[in-house]
């Protein structure tokens, strides 16, 4: 993939996961044997308040990654869910406070994600008051099922506040419902953990539901995007105010007009000085990829 200028391999990374460890349907070798054999790459244990033994699992030739969710009691009546990844296996379970489990996982140079904030009931303003996420889940397959599953309000939200948060994709798998809905695809110079790790705190992924991303560029004011074949391809800009790109193939005489591929000048629109936006592209199936925000400074 040509990512950012360069050309990497990405790799298909299922990064919200759980197990019999804590409240999930497969034993842990059964769910690392269901994502090998569907094409994933990457697979992360993040069982409720347990990260697992996971030298001790055959990976099935996948890349495995330690992880825990955490839920510190949260604002309003909520609580929070902390996606946690790359943490020693000896990691603790339980902390007070959101911002003293994010301290405690970047101490030991992990990376920590808000969870499902829609479904929690977590607000923008709440994920704002926080430092050193890495950051959100724009969506979560096993939310679908109380029509939360899309944290993408939240996601505009603080990108409006000029907050730059990377977005995964996950199925925050606990039963054979939830498997395959969405992943993150992680460009990287090889899948080994740390270069996996260091991959993600750069943003340096984007997020799908089923589309694929081959080239996302911006350079000099242009940014440029090729994919899978797709019915709509849209820059998401700031807030509801003239700030918006967009390009969209939209139907014509009942038929859709399909792209692979778009090219937008940000430099020649009248546009503020600073903006952060991001490419949403939907195939046939109404399934979602998601770029990282770019920033555009005139």
């Amino acid at each position: 993939m040509h990512f950012f200028g360069k050309d990497l391999p990405v790799f298909k990374a299922a990064l919200h996961n759980h197990s019999t460890v804590s409240d999930g349907q497969y034993a842990p070798q059964e769910i690392i044997k269901l994502y090998a054999d569907n094409g994933f790459e990457v697979f992360a244990f993040t069982d409720h308040k347990k990260t697992n033994p996971i030298n001790t699992y055959d990976s099935c030739n996948m890349t495995l990654i330690s992880g825990i969710e955490l839920h510190p009691t949260g604002p309003h009546g909520t609580i929070w869910h902390l996606l946690a990844l790359d943490v020693p296996q000896d990691f603790p379970g339980e902390f007070a406070t959101a911002q003293a489990a994010i301290d405690a996982v970047n101490s030991v140079n992990g990376a920590i994600f808000c969870a499902h904030p829609a479904w929690c009931g977590i607000t923008s303003r709440d994920i704002a008051e926080l430092n050193g996420l890495a950051g959100i889940e724009v969506y979560n397959s096993s939310c679908r099922y109380i029509g939360k599953e899309n944290s993408e309000t939240i996601w505009n939200e603080l990108t409006d506040m000029h907050l730059i948060y990377p977005a995964l994709a996950v199925d925050d798998t606990h039963t054979s419902a939830e498997l395959f809905g969405g992943w993150t695809m992680i460009a990287a110079a090889d899948r080994q953990p740390e270069t996996i790790m260091q991959a993600l705190k750069a943003g340096s992924f984007y997020s799908t539901q089923g589309p694929e991303f081959t080239r996302l560029s911006f350079q000099n004011g242009v940014f440029e995007a090729e994919f899978s074949e797709v019915e709509e391809a849209i820059l998401i800009g700031e807030k509801a105010t003239g700030y918006t790109l967009c390009q969209v193939d939209v139907p014509a005489r009942g038929d859709y007009r399909l792209t692979t591929s778009m090219q937008q000048d940000i430099s020649k629109r009248k546009l503020p000085d600073e903006l952060r936006f991001r490419c949403r592209i939907k195939d046939v199936r109404g399934r979602y990829a998601w770029s990282p925000v770019f920033e555009y400074c005139r």
